[in-house]
């Protein structure tokens, strides 16, 4: 063994460096309380500690019916003054009504006051002059906070809109207004709050039942354990039950395809042909002709004859196909171990997803405050431009446009750093797919050198290494880490790539250039064959590096050569396990499912009394069922990683060894019978 591809294990080093030293500059300058926070006018968080707006946690629009939609309130700038207020109206109200009775209803005033602008308490203020200063608002709303923002508390009363039971309300302005006009303002907001209230039932439901989901959960890997012991010796079983099951649905098709054809012999109209009748959109008018079932019986026939034609040619590889099954079985038999590396690989993923994902959030809120004037007059040539808060009542703005404020606009930048943030956020892509498939790479090639550890050894399983999968990670790790990051690179090359016709496929979609979207159609196919291939070339060249410790290249040359000398046994190999492994995960989701359905629905009266009361039964059920077979999947795939390891080591076996008492075979006995041989050569010691 000697280092490989080490030119790129030194990148990819290097990259992992200038990852971490990303994500330092990026927490520096970010700052995810932009995030967590709504953020007022001033630029200033609503609910922040050590501030005037401690206590202030919900935010305020001024005007709400200057805002479009909840979209707009959430993730740009509503064109009104938005105040950090401690809780959120409850009562209708206008500064008119206000003011007009504030001399013998102060406690009015001093209620609406809250909402004003800090330090404002001047309710002899003209209205004119305070709704052009945005000083209070116009009016108040019940409102009720969601997501940290006031919104009207809109209900249905006998199917008409109503908010706190009313139908219409003042808007300050000496209108009256129906609640209607408030709809467009919160478009949606109903469904949002019903959904919050379908999510609270369900986070109630996890919290009822999470144990019971985790023994549905424990059941699954104790099934999916059995499956692969056992498919030692019932691979081939199921495997035949299954073949001679679809050629008996395929023969009883072809015998109702006859009866029909007889049946309809003399009807009137049955001996008309396709074309005689032309095209019809009621199909069933073509079963009505004979030439239609004959049409049946001859396509069926075909694929009779052909499935039994691969079987009688076909039969030893299939042979071969299942004993390799049942040697995978009896390899993970004796290294345990490799089903519970999945969690490893799994950690590293989460790792990655989680390192991502606070990268990119701070790289998001890298931004300083930025303000722009906001006008109430549409023709002010000042509109829209940045400001500075501090010096702006020095300006001349607010003479030419009276009323004129310098608001809180967004989170930006002109500096050399926020000018290359978008540029950033491609890289903290581009090395998560990276460490992504390093951590699934690593996962393979450890796992392969575990099992080509067995199959290598003479006697089994005296000379299976005593730590076998520990002896794979380290060698891995140790010497073959440069060829893993080379191939994990190449495809998350291919996967950036994908990443960005996506993203340009979503932006073009309004267009009506068909070229374009061709071209990106085509061009998104190509690159996902692409990746498709890449991966299964990926997955071969890891295995020979496990078993040779030779580099990315040659490895993956010699993979792909070893694979195309063998393509037939690759094709019924690959189908007879992609069925049974399927077969499995089926079995094992659809069985632990259909006990959590009669659980959860309290219909096994042993447990009648243990299950718990839920809102929606579904909600457990089916993250048992996702569960269950997410964890079947990820056993599986280490069988499925063992069969394609034995295979190629059982290819190599055949072209470098002969059987003879030099070079003898290193395969099972049930792979000799299968190759003809009565029995084994004695092997070297």
């Amino acid at each position: 063994r000697h280092c490989t591809d080490t030119v790129c294990c030194v990148i990819f080093i290097v990259v992992i460096l200038g990852y971490i030293a990303l994500g330092i500059v990026a927490w520096v300058h970010g700052d995810p309380r932009k995030v967590i926070y709504p953020t007022d006018s001033y630029g200033q968080f609503c609910g922040q500690k050590d501030t005037r707006n401690e206590n202030k946690t919900v935010l305020f629009y001024f005007n709400i019916l200057k805002c479009a939609s909840p979209v707009v309130l959430i993730n740009l700038q509503c064109p009104t003054t938005q105040l950090c207020v401690s809780k959120c109206p409850d009562r209708f109200a206008t500064y008119i009504d206000v003011q007009a009775s504030y001399r013998y209803r102060p406690d009015q005033w001093n209620y609406f006051r809250q909402f004003c602008k800090p330090g404002f308490n001047n309710p002899r203020k003209s209205v004119a002059q305070v709704l052009r200063d945005e000083d209070c608002p116009s009016m108040i709303v019940p409102s009720r906070p969601f997501l940290k923002r006031c919104f009207p508390d809109f209900s249905t009363k006998n199917g008409v809109l109503t908010v706190a039971n009313q139908t219409t309300f003042k808007d300050g302005r000496g209108k009256t207004r129906n609640v209607t006009d408030l709809r467009e303002a919160a478009n949606g907001i109903n469904n949002v709050l019903d959904a919050r209230s379908v999510g609270m039932k369900i986070f109630e439901d996890y919290a009822i039942s999470w144990y019971w989901i985790l023994i549905g959960l424990f059941i699954a890997m104790i099934v999916s354990l059995l499956f692969l012991v056992l498919l030692r010796f019932t691979a081939g079983v199921l495997f035949w039950i299954f073949i001679f099951g679809v050629i008996g649905i395929i023969g009883y098709g072809i015998w109702h395809c006859y009866w029909e054809y007889d049946h309809l012999k003399g009807i009137p109209g049955s001996d008309l042909t396709v074309y005689d009748i032309g095209f019809q959109t009621d199909f069933r008018v073509y079963l009505q002709l004979r030439q239609t079932w004959l049409a049946f019986m001859i396509i069926l026939c075909v694929v009779e004859v052909i499935i039994i034609l691969m079987l009688i040619f076909l039969r030893n590889r299939i042979r071969i196909a299942i004993a390799l099954l049942k040697e995978g079985s009896r390899a993970i038999g004796y290294i345990m171990s490799t089903l519970f590396y999945p969690i490893v690989t799994f950690v590293l993923i989460a790792i990655c997803i989680s390192y991502w994902a606070v990268t990119a959030v701070f790289l998001a809120t890298s931004g300083e405050a930025v303000y722009k004037v906001m006008a109430n007059q549409t023709l002010c040539k000042y509109a829209n431009l940045t400001c500075d808060p501090e010096t702006f009542n020095t300006t001349n703005v607010t003479k030419v446009c009276p009323g004129a404020q310098c608001t809180f606009a967004f989170y930006g930048g002109e500096s050399l750093y926020h000018k290359y943030i978008f540029i950033f956020q491609l890289a903290n892509a581009f090395v998560f797919l990276w460490l992504v498939n390093f951590a699934i790479a690593l996962g393979q090639c450890t796992l392969a050198g575990a099992f080509a550890s067995y199959y290598w050894a003479s006697r089994k399983p005296a000379d299976i290494p005593l730590w076998p999968l520990f002896s794979s990670f380290g060698r891995a790790i140790r010497y073959h880490t440069g060829s893993l990051a080379f191939g994990a690179l190449i495809l998350a090359i291919v996967q950036l790539i994908r990443v960005i016709l996506e993203y340009l496929d979503h932006k073009l979609k309004g267009t009506q250039n068909s070229f374009t979207r061709f071209l990106l159609c085509c061009l998104k196919c190509c690159f996902w064959c692409l990746e498709k291939f890449l991966k299964f070339i990926n997955r071969n060249a890891y295995i020979m590096i496990a078993i040779y410790g030779k580099n990315f290249c040659t490895s993956a040359k010699e993979a792909f050569f070893l694979l195309m000398r063998n393509v037939v046994r690759v094709a019924v190999l690959d189908k007879v396990t992609d069925f049974l492994l399927f077969l499995g995960k089926i079995l094992v989701a659809g069985g632990v499912g259909v006990l959590a359905f009669f659980f959860f629905t309290q219909r096994i009266p042993v447990f009648a009394q243990e299950a718990p009361t839920l809102n929606y039964y579904w909600v457990p059920l089916l993250t048992v069922i996702v569960g269950s077979y997410l964890v079947a999947h990820g056993f599986f795939s280490v069988y499925a990683m063992c069969v394609d390891t034995l295979f190629l080591c059982f290819c190599e076996d055949l072209e470098r060894n002969d059987g003879s008492t030099a070079k003898p075979y290193f395969m099972s006995a049930s792979l000799h019978r299968i190759l003809g041989k009565k029995e084994l050569s004695p092997k070297k010691a």
